[in-house]
This record gives C-alpha cells, sequence and structure tokens, in this order.
C-alpha cells in the first residue's frame, strides 16, 4: 500500500495529521485522523489547591480558556459543598456566553468559512483569514474583527484578565459589576447581536445560496450516523452553562439523562496505540462496537450540531427563528450533515450574543450579593457546562483540605474522536480515486474535520496513574483487548 500523510493539518487548534493508505488502484483503502502531541494536565493537577484549579486550567489552550475556567469552577462548588448566590451565577453566565461569542466568531471566521468564502480549491496561500477579508472587503472584515473584540472586552471586564482569566472562587463569582459596568455591556451586546445576525446573512449569502456548496452540505460524502449529546434546561431548550446531559442514539431515540457524576454511568473510553487522543463512547448501548457509523453503533458527537439534534428549541428569540430554518433546511432529525456544523455555530453565536443582552439588562446582575462563603469541604465536584466545541467534564478528587488527588477531563474533541476519524475516513474514500491526491482533494478531506473545531491542546492528557474513577480499555497493536482499568 501507499501512505499518504497530511501533516500538519491545517486551521485547528493543535497540531494532528491524517494518514491515509492507498490500494494498488490508487483508491483509498482506510484513513486515520492522529493525535500527535501530549499533555499531562490530569496528572499535574494532583497536589494543587482546588480553588487554584480554574485560574491553572484555563492555561490548557489559550482559545478555550474561558470553557475549562467554567467548568472546573463549577466542579469546585462541588468540591465545597456550596451554591452561588443568583448575582453570582449570572455573572459567571454572562461571562460564559460572552466567551461563546468570541470563540465561535474566530472559528467560523478563521477556520471555517475560507473553504466557502474563498473557495475549497482556492490557492492555500489565500483560503486562510487573510484571504477572506479580502474577499468580503477590509471595511467588513474591520467590522467583524472589532465586534468580536467587543465580546473579549465583557471577557475581561468580568474575568479580570483577556487571556485567563482570575475572577472564579468557589460558592461563586469575585467581582462587583457596577451600574456603569452594566451599561457598557449592555451597549457592546447590542453590538454583539448584529454580529451574530451578520454572521447568519453571511451563511445565507455565501453557502445557502449557493447549489455548489448545498451539494457538499447535503452529499452523503460529509454524512457520518452517530449518535448525540448534549444538554438541555427543563424545557428542553438549549443550555450552555448548566443544565441535564441528554443522550440519543443515531435515530434520534433518547439513551437517557444525566447529571454530574452520573456521566461514570453512561460513557467509558478506549485507547488505541495509534494516538494519544482516546475514544469515548455510550457504553449503555453496550460494549465497544469499534469506530462505525449507523444504526447500533455507541460512538456519538457533540457541538453544535448534537445541541441542535438533542434540544427541542433554543431560549433566544432570534436564534429560534434560525433553529426552525435550520431543520425545515434537513427535513429528518437528527441531522447527521457534518458541514451543518458550520450553519449550527453560527446559529449559537447569535444565541449567545442574545443571552449576554438578556443578562446585562437583568435587575441582578448589580446584585451585591455575588459569593456563598464554603463552610466544608466535601471531597468531590463535577462541573459539566456545554463549551462551543460540545460538552466538557471536569472532575476533581480532593482530600478533606481541599487538596486535589485526582482529576478527570473529557474534553468535547475527545468525545468526537471517532466521528472525526469516521468523517475523515469517509471523505478520503469519495475524493481521491485512482491516485488523485492533489493539494485540492487533499483540503476536502480536511474539510471533514473543520467542522468539529478541534481543540487538541485540550484534548490529550495521561491516560495512566492517580485514581481516576473512569473505566477505560487498554488494546495492543493487533486490536486485542488487552486490559480493562477501573478505578485505576
Amino acid at each position: 500500500m501507499k501512505k499518504i500523510e497530511i501533516n500538519p493539518i491545517t486551521r485547528l487548534e493543535g497540531h494532528g495529521k491524517i494518514a491515509i493508505f492507498l490500494d494498488d488502484q490508487g483508491n483509498v483503502d482506510d484513513a486515520f485522523f492522529q493525535t500527535v502531541e501530549f499533555r499531562g494536565f490530569e496528572k499535574f493537577l494532583q497536589g494543587m489547591p482546588m480553588e487554584e484549579v480554574p485560574r491553572t486550567v484555563s492555561t490548557v489552550c489559550g482559545v478555550c480558556r474561558g470553557v475549562h475556567f467554567t467548568a472546573s469552577m463549577k466542579a469546585s462548588d462541588g468540591v465545597f459543598g456550596v451554591t452561588p448566590p443568583p448575582t453570582g451565577r449570572k455573572l459567571r453566565e454572562l461571562f460564559f456566553n460572552a466567551h461563546y461569542v468570541e470563540d465561535h466568531s474566530v472559528i467560523l471566521y478563521a477556520l471555517g468559512f475560507p473553504d466557502f468564502v474563498v473557495g475549497p480549491e482556492a490557492n492555500p496561500a489565500e483560503r486562510n483569514v487573510v484571504g477572506l477579508i479580502n474577499a468580503v472587503g477590509a471595511a467588513t472584515g474591520k467590522e467583524i474583527l472589532r465586534r468580536r473584540g467587543l465580546a473579549v472586552k465583557i471577557f475581561e471586564l468580568l474575568g479580570g484578565k483577556p487571556n485567563h482569566p482570575v475572577a472564579a472562587i468557589p460558592g461563586g463569582w469575585s467581582k462587583r459589576l457596577t451600574e456603569e459596568e452594566r451599561r457598557q455591556i449592555e451597549a457592546w451586546s447590542e453590538e454583539l447581536v448584529g454580529l451574530g445576525e451578520l454572521t447568519l446573512q453571511v451563511f445565507d449569502d455565501v453557502v445557502l445560496k449557493n447549489d455548489q456548496y448545498m451539494r457538499l452540505v447535503t452529499g452523503d460524502m460529509y454524512k457520518v450516523e452517530v449518535g448525540y449529546m448534549g444538554s438541555v434546561d427543563e424545557q428542553e431548550r438549549i443550555a450552555y452553562y448548566d443544565g441535564t446531559q441528554k443522550v440519543v442514539d443515531s435515530q434520534g431515540a433518547v439513551i437517557g439523562t444525566f447529571k454530574g457524576k452520573e456521566y461514570l454511568d453512561f460513557i467509558a473510553e478506549r485507547v488505541q496505540p495509534w494516538t494519544y487522543l482516546k475514544f469515548p463512547y455510550q457504553k449503555k448501548i453496550g460494549a465497544w462496537k469499534g469506530i462505525v457509523e449507523g444504526p447500533g453503533t455507541n460512538i456519538y458527537a457533540v457541538g453544535p450540531l448534537a445541541r441542535m439534534n438533542v434540544i427541542k428549541s433554543m431560549d433566544t428569540p432570534k436564534a429560534q427563528q434560525h433553529f426552525e430554518k435550520f431543520h425545515a433546511t434537513f427535513g429528518a432529525r437528527p441531522v447527521h450533515h457534518i458541514l451543518a456544523y458550520h450553519w449550527a455555530r453560527a446559529i449559537e453565536l447569535l444565541s449567545a450574543a442574545e443571552k449576554c443582552l438578556e443578562l446585562s439588562r437583568d435587575p441582578e446582575i448589580t446584585g451585591k450579593e455575588t459569593w456563598n462563603k464554603p463552610s466544608s469541604c466535601l471531597g468531590e465536584g463535577v462541573g459539566i457546562i456545554e463549551a462551543p466545541r460540545g460538552t466538557l467534564i471536569h472532575h476533581y478528587l480532593t482530600d478533606n483540605r481541599g487538596i486535589v488527588t485526582d482529576a478527570n477531563l473529557i474534553v468535547a474533541t475527545t468525545h468526537n474522536n471517532a466521528p472525526i476519524n469516521l468523517a475523515v475516513k469517509k471523505a478520503a474514500k469519495h475524493f481521491i480515486k485512482n491516485g488523485d491526491v492533489s493539494p485540492n482533494m487533499l483540503n476536502y478531506v480536511e474539510m471533514a474535520f473543520r467542522p468539529y473545531d478541534l481543540c487538541l491542546a485540550c484534548s490529550t492528557h495521561t491516560v495512566t496513574g492517580g485514581q481516576s474513577p473512569l473505566e477505560v480499555e487498554i488494546f495492543d497493536s493487533r486490536g486485542a483487548l488487552y486490559k480493562t482499568l477501573k478505578n485505576f
């Protein structure tokens, strides 16, 4: 066989590669997405005071800083057995939704949209954010960047820093919001809503009205039939900061719901020797069935498309209109067309901007009580949020002083590892024929992972050591089960 590598893969956070194996006729026999970087946050968090963890895990990634900060902050509430007061919780939510806007903006405009605005077969030197700005015009590009910057200003005002925030404390938030600051955030949020509407208009003009692109969006070459997981509120609307995790199978049937530590009843992980990234699967559907799609698979995906597939509605009016248009376009649910992740991400950008505006106008947001002081240490906490890339789980065990003894992180890109491999293989088989491995064809293969918005810095961490409560299966180089580790 002949091996083709895309190394490094482009327009993502982190470092990875794609290995494609061709048969004697030059057609794809197999393809793999491989994570080649290794980081050890689960291990070196051991021995750290729990109250320091949010500030530390925000450094896992310079892009995803707010999500690890928020998930670990929620876990710290559980460790110390304390619930934030309404104002403290709302400040957290305002901070988190601003982070959503700036994160989704950079992912769409810098990583996803260049394939459509500039073109999937354009010169790679032009198929990037600079090429996108040249295509839409400098004035429009400048306005997009300016408005995204307003989301970062909200992030900084509330979190204390524009990069790695410092305002987290168990039981609430360390900074009150003044009335002057509230008015400023309200004005900025109004502009963020405009950014969300502009982004959806760009997607409508560039993608939805382009027959060639819609053949890609709705085609089988970018269709991966797996289950989905996301968070919902009591009315099964979208829930970013706090909700119940809902799991559906590849045909949309509800497998179950869980909160907190109950994730251990649903998720197991498998380890393969050819990647640092683990493979989670839904053990409620049975033992590991392999990296396969279709009815019966226990592989699942998370993120914007997954959330569109598990919720019944958005919780803001403008985003709800686009949610309805989204499902009317595809018809059957769940939607398995992975390029729809980009559309779902644009809808969420608008939704988060609307939430920022709503929270900035909430009378309680400037309340005096932002923190409930902890009075005990329970020694265990689980924080689950919907990060922009998908469900994020932080689970910590501590001693009676709140010193971390064990940490388990399951990151969105980890959840999506198996679907990404399926997507890459399917795209490679479709586009690479008879030995044609031109740069254009390889970019079509790369377009199969970009919808998942990979963050490999976040998703790779140690598998051995500590007292992780998660069940992990280890396989040898031939794929045979070597051992199953529980409470290792």
